[in-house]
C-alpha cells in the first residue's frame, strides 16, 4: 500500500538528503531557511492528493497553513506571558498586544490553549473542522473547478482581513510575535534549531507516507476516477462529495502542521501568511514540482522557495511577476512538472543504463533431444 519499491527508494534519498546531507553541508542559518521551505512542502503534500488526484484546486490552502500556525503561535504567546513577564503591563498576565488595546482579560476562546495537548489537537483538528464544514457545504452542492478555486481565494481574503481588523484579539497585522520558549525551552538556540529542523523533517517524511498509503489504496483509486470521470463515479454509487470532502480535509491538516512547524521554526504568525498570495504561491510549489507525484511537490516547495530568497534580494519588484509567469509556464509547457520530466526523460535513461550493467544471466544445461 506504500507503493512500488522504486516510490519508498526516493522516499528513501529525500529523507537522508533532509536528515544527513543538508545538515552535515550548510550553515544554521541556512539550514534554518531549508527547515522554514519544509514547512511548505507539508502544503504542497497535500495539494497532491486534492488537486492532482481529485482534481479539487483550492487557491485557499494558506488558511489551514495559518490556522495551524496561530494555534502554535496562540499557546506559546501565552507562555511568554506569563505574570512575572508581564508585570510592567497595565493588565499582567495576558499578551502584550491584547495590553495596547486595552483588553483587562484573555478572551475565553485564548483559555484553552495554556494546555500543550489541546494546542496540539487543535493544529490539526482546527484546519480540518474548518474545511469539513466548507467542503460539505460546497460538495454538496456541486460546487467544483473555477468556481470552488475562487471560493477558497475569497475565503482566504476574508480570513486575512478579519485577523488584520480584531488586533486586540489576533495581533493584527504585526502577527503573533516575540514567542521564546516552549515548555520552558528556549526555541531561540543554536541546540534548539536543529533538534525543530530534525523534527519538522520527520514529520515531513511521516506525512509523505500517509499521502503514499492513501494515494496507492483504494481511495487513491476513487479520487483518480473522481478528477477523470465524475459523474460516472456519481452514477456507480459512491458519494462524490463524501471522497471530495475527506481529501479536501486530509490536505488541510497537513497544511496545518506545516502551519504549527512554521511558527516553530521562525518563531513567529502573521496574516501575511494566511492570505490570497502566499495561498497561490503553495499552489506553485505544487505545481513545479509535479500535482501528481508527492516527492515532485516536496522538491518544488524547497526549489521555489530557495529561488525566491535568492532572486528576490536582487529584483524584489518582479519576483511575484516572476512567480505568475512560472505558474503559467508549468500549467502551459508541462503540467506534470518537474517529477513528470523526470520520468518521461530522465528514469528511461537511468532504466537502460541500470539494464546494460546487470549481468547476464547464466544459460542452463541443454535440453536433451527426443530419444536420448
Amino acid at each position: 500500500m506504500l507503493g512500488t519499491k522504486r516510490d519508498m527508494i526516493g522516499i528513501l534519498l529525500f529523507a537522508v538528503l533532509i536528515l544527513v546531507v543538508l545538515p552535515l553541508s550548510l550553515d544554521l542559518f541556512r539550514l534554518n531557511n531549508i527547515g522554514k521551505y519544509l514547512t511548505y512542502a507539508f502544503v504542497a503534500v497535500g495539494l497532491v492528493l486534492c488537486w492532482g488526484l481529485g482534481g479539487v484546486l483550492s487557491l485557499g490552502q494558506g488558511v489551514f497553513f495559518g490556522l495551524g500556525g496561530y494555534a502554535m503561535a496562540m499557546f506559546l504567546k501565552l507562555e511568554a506571558s506569563s505574570p512575572e513577564a508581564t508585570a510592567i503591563q497595565s493588565t499582567p498576565g495576558i499578551p502584550d498586544f491584547m495590553d495596547w488595546n486595552q483588553l483587562t482579560a484573555l478572551p475565553w476562546f485564548w483559555e484553552p490553549f495554556h494546555n500543550l495537548a489541546f494546542t496540539i489537537l487543535a493544529v490539526v483538528a482546527v484546519p480540518t473542522i474548518f474545511a469539513f464544514f466548507l467542503g460539505a457545504m460546497l460538495f454538496r452542492r456541486r460546487v467544483g473547478g473555477v468556481y470552488f478555486a475562487i471560493i477558497t481565494q475569497a475565503v482566504a481574503s476574508i480570513l486575512t482581513i478579519l485577523i488584520i481588523g480584531q488586533q486586540g484579539l489576533t495581533g493584527g497585522i504585526n502577527g503573533i510575535t516575540d514567542l521564546r520558549t516552549l515548555l520552558g525551552w528556549d526555541i531561540r538556540t543554536d541546540a534548539a534549531k536543529y533538534i525543530l529542523y530534525y523534527v519538522n523533517g520527520g514529520l515531513l517524511i511521516l506525512v509523505i507516507l500517509t499521502a503514499q498509503f492513501i494515494k496507492n489504496g483504494k481511495i487513491g483509486r476513487i479520487l483518480v476516477a473522481l478528477r477523470d470521470k465524475e459523474d460516472r463515479v456519481r452514477f456507480t454509487g459512491y458519494d462524490v462529495a463524501a471522497y471530495k470532502t475527506f481529501v479536501f480535509c486530509i490536505a488541510a491538516a497537513f497544511s496545518g502542521i506545516g502551519g504549527a512547524m512554521f511558527t516553530l521554526q521562525v518563531g513567529f504568525m502573521s496574516p501575511s501568511f494566511v492570505g490570497i498570495v502566499p495561498s497561490i504561491e503553495m499552489v506553485v510549489f505544487c505545481a513545479l514540482g509535479g500535482r501528481l507525484s508527492l516527492l515532485g511537490a516536496a522538491y518544488g516547495a524547497l526549489i521555489v522557495n530557495y529561488a525566491k530568497t535568492t532572486f528576490s534580494e536582487s529584483f524584489p519588484e518582479l519576483w511575484l511577476f516572476a512567480m505568475g509567469a512560472l505558474f503559467i509556464g508549468v500549467v502551459v509547457a508541462f503540467p506534470t512538472g518537474l517529477a513528470g520530466l523526470w520520468q518521461q526523460y530522465a528514469q528511461p535513461l537511468i532504466d537502460r543504463a541500470l539494464t546494460r550493467r546487470s549481468p547476464t544471466a547464466p544459460a542452463g544445461p541443454a535440453a536433451p533431444a527426443p530419444g536420448e
